[in-house]
């Protein structure tokens, strides 16, 4: 299970600062996320707060918490889905220019 809470990342809408960093989501799955964990270094986990989840088929736009600002580009994530299945762990390159983590 997480041992600890790295880091919290904000689940938005609408950004409200110019130098938050963002990302979407795409929920391609037939099964609603209700939880995504992350890792920088494949040994410490910390949770998403994604509020309700994200609905099967939707798109969500995710928001780095700003203690985030000095860690790497290279991120290791995991979904949880409605159903009970975890998605494959799958690393992304955060320094990628408008970056959409697709769940297939």
């Amino acid at each position: 299970m997480l041992k600890q809470i790295v880091f919290v990342i904000l689940a938005t809408m609408s950004l409200s600062a110019s130098a938050e960093y963002s990302f979407e989501i795409a929920n391609n799955t037939d099964s609603d996320i209700v939880g995504i964990v992350v890792s920088e270094d494949g040994e410490n986990w910390g949770k998403f707060n994604i509020g309700e989840g994200i609905e099967a088929g939707t798109t969500s736009k995710l928001v780095w918490d700003s203690s985030t600002d000095d860690s790497g580009c290279e991120f290791f994530f995991m979904a949880r889905f409605s159903d009970g299945s975890d998605s494959e762990l799958t690393a992304f390159d955060f320094c990628e220019e408008d970056l959409v983590l697709e769940f297939n």
